[in-house]
């Protein structure tokens, strides 16, 4: 029987390709969600003191265990989120290697290194980084494995303890992966899943945790930023993109066009970073948006060997057929797909030319399997578009020398060169975004320590007949101070502090 405090209402995951209900799990009250923050805090004073040699063989068995469901996990992701097979068993991959990654570098990462004293050469100085607590991870139903992990691997090498909000469209993963994790860490309560809609994100936003990392749109962003602000608990947000490509004249037009269709609708464009508008130059437009269009329709749509699957969320169905009917509305050309072409949760892959900033298409997230083709003049009208959006995630340049050149001028927190979404399988590197795309970052070595605090300690090595704090001073103390300024700061710039050090000793 339910207490006062327990739920006894269910939330139902439905196949988005057949409506059918694969499972219910139940919507967890903020005293649930509280209650599990607890206990995830007894898992972490336990976890946190615990060598790197002993996480490492426990998150090693973790990883090993869900390699050995990899199929049956992949299975019920493409039953739940709707993707093809191939697309879920790469995500059950990519999410695998930075549970690999992430126990790999984490003792490297978090070790103490020291640092320069200044002038107060008699003391040591160094840097240690140290295990927040508890982390409160709310993922999102796009990438319902791949993209949590991306923060709960880290943060669990580094020595947290973990209570995970899902996505309402995609428990069911999260609940597999819990009861993988019960099975092979020693605490129980390591790793803890909280079902339910928008209240219970909210309510583990505002629970007792050490830091949030959120994946969503920017507009539930801010709120869950808001709900943390209430105890001051610092957040990760990983936001929506509109992710440009700039194509010049230079470029491998064949293998541009194959990344432009494999970037804008891998997943069925639901990505934070599929490419969601191209700028090429009209030297080679035409024979860019040729090879577009000859690849997109070789592609198929729906089915376990399809390319594309079923969109996840009706809603974002409705937002997609809103940005093409506007487009159409205000001069696109549809080559491929468009707002005829979408029936139930199935999108034809749209290809669109003669767009441009008027278009929601291409200034707001579309989230959905649509390439808009802009032809531009030159590197810097690119560019200059490129940059014109509120959004900063990921970016990809295809080009010939100046490619890099061309890269370093993107206002965005990843890109891709001579490739789409490269940074993303690239465990080593930093994952995040700009502006409305978010703050604070995922993977690699940054991805550690954002789930850690730092601290600074200075130890005093030896004394100086001096001491600099300290109230007994001699009279005539003003004017050596005056000495030292412009010794170390002016005209007299001494190269050593140590130089200093020797003078205050006479």
């Amino acid at each position: 029987m339910a207490t006062a405090t327990q739920s006894t209402d269910r939330l139902s995951s439905t196949n988005p390709a057949t409506g059918e209900v694969i499972g219910t799990v139940p919507i967890m009250t903020a005293a649930e969600v509280d209650a599990a923050v607890a206990r995830a805090r007894v898992a972490a004073e336990t976890w946190s003191t615990r060598s790197f040699a002993a996480r490492t063989e426990e998150l090693v068995a973790f990883r090993k265990a869900i390699a050995a469901e990899a199929t049956e996990i992949a299975d019920l992701l493409h039953r739940e989120n709707g993707k093809p097979e191939l697309e879920a068993l790469t995500e059950v991959m990519m999410a695998l290697g930075h549970v690999q990654h992430a126990t790999a570098i984490a003792e490297k990462a978090m070790a103490p290194r020291k640092v320069g004293a200044g002038i107060l050469a008699n003391f040591r100085a160094s840097i240690s980084y140290h295990p927040l607590g508890v982390i409160g991870v709310i993922g999102p139903w796009n990438y319902p494995l791949f993209t949590p992990m991306g923060s709960i691997a880290y943060a669990l090498a580094a020595g947290n303890a973990v209570v995970w909000k899902p996505s309402e469209l995609t428990p069911l993963v999260a609940l597999e992966i819990e009861r993988i994790a019960k099975r092979t860490f020693a605490l129980p309560d390591l790793l803890q899943v909280v079902t339910g809609a928008g209240a219970t994100g909210a309510a583990l936003a505002k629970a007792a945790v050490d830091k949030i990392a959120f994946t969503g749109s920017a507009a539930t962003g801010k709120r869950v930023m808001q709900a943390a602000s209430e105890r001051l608990t610092p957040v990760l947000l990983e936001l929506g993109g509109k992710d440009p490509m700039i194509v010049d004249a230079d470029a491998d037009i064949a293998k541009a066009a194959e990344a432009a269709v494999y970037g804008a609708l891998t997943n069925a464009g639901q990505a934070c970073i599929s490419v969601e508008r191209v700028y090429v130059n009209e030297a080679v437009h035409d024979q860019f948006v040729e090879e577009v269009v000859r690849q997109v329709r070789d592609l198929k749509v729906g089915g376990d060997d399809g390319h594309l699957g079923a969109m996840t969320s009706p809603a974002q169905v409705t937002i997609v057929r809103d940005h093409l009917e506007d487009a159409v509305a205000k001069g696109a050309k549809v080559l491929t797909g468009g707002p005829d072409a979408i029936a139930g949760n199935y999108i034809q892959p749209t290809v669109l030319t003669n767009v441009d900033h008027r278009m929601k298409v291409m200034t707001e997230e579309t989230f959905g399997p649509v390439l808009p083709i802009a032809k531009v003049r030159s590197v810097d009208e690119a560019v200059k578009l490129a940059n014109d959006s509120n959004y900063g995630l990921g970016s990809s340049v295809f080009a010939g020398k100046a490619a890099r050149a061309i890269a370093d001028r993107l206002r965005a927190g990843m890109t891709s060169v001579n490739s789409v979404m490269a940074f993303a399988g690239i465990p080593t590197l930093p994952f995040g975004g700009i502006g409305d795309s978010g703050f604070g970052r995922i993977h690699g070595e940054e991805g550690i320590r954002e789930f850690t605090r730092i601290k600074s300690t200075a130890e005093q090595a030896f004394s100086l007949p001096l001491n600099m704090m300290s109230f007994r001073q001699p009279k005539d103390m003003p004017t050596k101070l005056r000495g030292m300024i412009k010794q170390l700061y002016g005209e007299g710039l001494v190269s050593r502090a140590g130089d200093v050090i020797r003078k205050l000793r006479k």
